[in-house]
């Protein structure tokens, strides 16, 4: 058990590049906050602004370590600095700019190096040519030099394997989310007219929130939307997020003739703001780990369709607490929103169904101490070679 191993002998260094929102965000903020109950844990980030001010607001140790650009280099010996004055034992990664660098911090301290792998890093950039060019080949060159790999699901650590990556190398760790903790949020009211939107009062609401982003399919949220309001007249779609993709997607409704029911949000400060007014919350992603917009909608009960992709089907088990449909396939959806907008009794069941089950298996206590097994098992896997 972990409790005969001293975890207050253990010093976990965290590196993100601080740009982060949406899920990498709430991972390692949830992560850290878990953590630092058993063990001494740092977090390092290298840009000023939403995740370093949450941190903060959280008390979590976060150091802020300003980047010039992208390629500035010269926070490595920084980085250094502090992993040696302060003997940390781990160092873990998170993101490419993260890995970029503690690829050569991991040339200047020998120390076991671990990365978590948030997503299918071969589309992190997609959409970008010059970044998907130039950033993914850097980052997919620096992942071959860890010692260890986090998937935060099955079908990551397989997707890894299959890359090449060592199996003995790979530990899954499921995303988790703090359950427990008082939720802050608007109302409706105040967040409709927090957006300034008039929806008419019997109209159901239907969301997806997450960055606008080609591999989240929101074309296919579009063309399902077309679908139900071709049988429902009562129903409104928010999407929330922002990204490249905002003009295609308001053309794209346009071109559907469905654009007075989609309503374009941009940035949503707090995901529970938009989980509290939606009736039914949806994802369409072609790629996807274990996303948090989905335990963070099950932490308010809500009845849930979602893509088969990556580690979803672990958390919704088809037919008994949400829907799942094949990737790319706006009919199914459609037809699975219109069931549960049509079946209040159904929708309810589903929305407890996936919060019971989410916070019996996904909890940020669970996730922290399948982190704290496999710091100890690298930690003592090292002072055995010592």
């Amino acid at each position: 058990m972990l409790s005969s191993f001293k975890h207050k002998q253990m010093k976990i260094i965290h590196i993100i590049s601080g740009g982060d929102i949406g899920g990498a965000k709430t991972h390692v903020l949830t992560l850290i906050k878990a953590l630092q109950q058993h063990a001494e844990v740092k977090l390092i980030c290298f840009m000023h602004g939403e995740f370093y001010e949450e941190a903060r607001s959280m008390g979590l140790p976060i150091e802020l370590i300003p980047q010039k650009k992208r390629c500035d280099l010269s926070v490595i010996n920084t980085m250094v600095q502090i992993i040696q004055s302060e003997k940390f034992d781990v160092i873990h990664s998170h993101g490419a700019r993260a890995n970029f660098l503690t690829f050569f911090v991991k040339r200047k301290v020998d120390l076991p190096c671990i990365t978590t792998v948030h997503s299918d890093y071969r589309l992190d950039f997609q959409g970008n040519f010059y970044k998907n060019i130039i950033f993914r080949g850097l980052n997919t060159f620096c992942l071959k030099y860890f010692d260890y790999y986090i998937g935060v699901s099955e079908s990551f650590k397989k997707m890894l394997v299959e890359r090449g990556f060592s199996a003995n190398q790979i530990f899954t760790v499921y995303n988790g989310i703090d359950f427990d903790s008082p939720l802050t949020m608007m109302n409706k009211e105040e967040f409709l007219k927090h957006y300034n939107l008039q929806l008419p009062p019997e109209h159901k609401i239907v969301g997806i929130l997450g960055r606008l982003h080609p591999v989240k399919g929101h074309k296919v949220f579009l063309e399902a939307a077309r679908e139900v309001l071709g049988r429902l007249s009562n129903v409104s779609f928010l999407i929330g997020g922002d990204g490249e993709e905002i003009k295609h997607l308001e053309d794209y409704a346009c071109q559907l003739n469905i654009r007075k029911n989609i309503h374009f949000l941009g940035q949503v400060e707090n995901p529970y703001d938009f989980m509290n007014v939606i009736d039914l919350n949806a994802l369409t992603s072609y790629s996807e780990s274990f996303p948090y917009v989905l335990l963070e909608g099950a932490r308010l009960k809500k009845p849930t369709i979602s893509s088969k992709v990556g580690g979803i089907s672990d958390m919704i088990i088809h037919g008994e607490n949400g829907y799942l449909f094949p990737p790319g396939d706006g009919k199914s959806l459609a037809d699975y929103i219109v069931e549960l907008l049509s079946d209040p009794q159904k929708s309810r069941d589903f929305g407890q169904k996936f919060y019971e089950y989410t916070y019996n298996h996904y909890s940020s206590h669970t996730m922290a101490q399948a982190h704290l097994k496999i710091y100890k098992q690298i930690i003592l896997a090292r002072r055995s070679k010592a």
